[in-house]
């Protein structure tokens, strides 16, 4: 896959699977399928057509460190606020500028919390200086809330920031700045920034951010099943009686949700782009390099 895939968030989606299905179509054309790394961003949106609750990633991507000049920020906050869906990592890559982003999240709805920690953690680090909005100190708590927000209609998921508990040295904040420094010599803007500084920083620490980066996978991957399965044992609660698209529409289209008077739910009902298949809850899946 090396040298063939290419870096493929929410917008690139259309256009990719358009090219696949020209080149398919096309008995004198020579060109070849492009393959498509996902991101959060677009991750996040097909999690969402299959009905997937809980995803699982290293870090999420944010404002960009220099957006004020550049307006450099990931396509991964917008999605957070309009697909329902719990995304679990060890926070905001700490490339990036950290408390501006939870600025963003703050002004786009989305609810933001730590696990076990009052600090929001910076990916390689446990800690980054910055306060979180909230703290939560269960994975049945992480289930509540989100449950609790499609009852309430709410279209935007929820990030969780669980503390990496394997972080990497203290060399990393230094090698960081340095691979910043030299993307802006070589003028890699835009989605090429990340793939280019986390690669220096894997060198200039001698593997030490890869080392912590597996880890961290891990530590939310064991998040995220326990998520996912509170969100299986407690879901029957919000959508006793529903018929089975109605139950489909609770996560997938939680718009079209309305409480009414005795509190529980009613009056759910599939948008027309909403898939025809069903997953089990709580549903793993590995897609690209994210585990949902």
């Amino acid at each position: 896959m090396e040298g063939r895939a290419m870096k493929c968030s929410t917008r690139d989606m259309p256009l990719l699977l358009a090219r696949s299905r020209v080149t398919s179509n096309s008995i004198n054309s020579v060109a070849k399928s492009q393959w498509g790394a996902t991101t959060v961003a677009s991750t996040m949106r097909l999690a969402k057509l299959a009905g997937i609750t809980t995803f699982v990633t290293g870090g999420t991507g944010g404002v960009h460190r220099g957006a004020t000049e550049t307006m450099d920020i990931s396509a991964d906050l917008f999605e957070l606020s309009q697909c329902p869906i719990v995304v679990i990592s060890a926070g905001i890559k700490s490339i990036l500028d950290i408390p501006k982003t939870l600025e963003q999240l703050e002004s786009l709805g989305v609810p933001v919390v730590s696990y076990k920690t009052h600090d929001f953690p910076a990916f390689f680090s446990s800690t980054s200086g910055t306060p979180s909005p909230w703290r939560v100190d269960s994975s049945k708590e992480i289930a509540e809330s989100y449950l609790c927000a499609r009852a309430l209609g709410l279209s935007s998921g929820m990030l969780v920031a669980n503390p990496n508990t394997d972080p990497a040295g203290s060399l990393v904040e230094q090698a960081i700045g340095e691979a910043l420094d030299d993307a802006a010599k070589y003028n890699i803007t835009g989605r090429d920034v990340t793939p280019h500084v986390l690669k220096l920083v894997n060198e200039k620490t001698k593997g030490d951010s890869l080392r912590s980066n597996i880890a961290l996978v891990k530590n939310n991957a064991s998040l995220g099943a326990d998520v996912a399965n509170s969100i299986a044992s407690l879901a029957p609660q919000y959508y006793d009686g529903f018929s089975e698209k109605e139950e489909r529409a609770f996560f997938v289209s939680p718009g079209h949700v309305i409480a009414n008077n005795s509190a529980s739910l009613s009056s759910a009902k599939l948008g027309s782009s909403s898939p025809s298949f069903t997953l089990p809850y709580p549903s793993v899946v590995v897609m690209g390099g994210a585990v949902v």
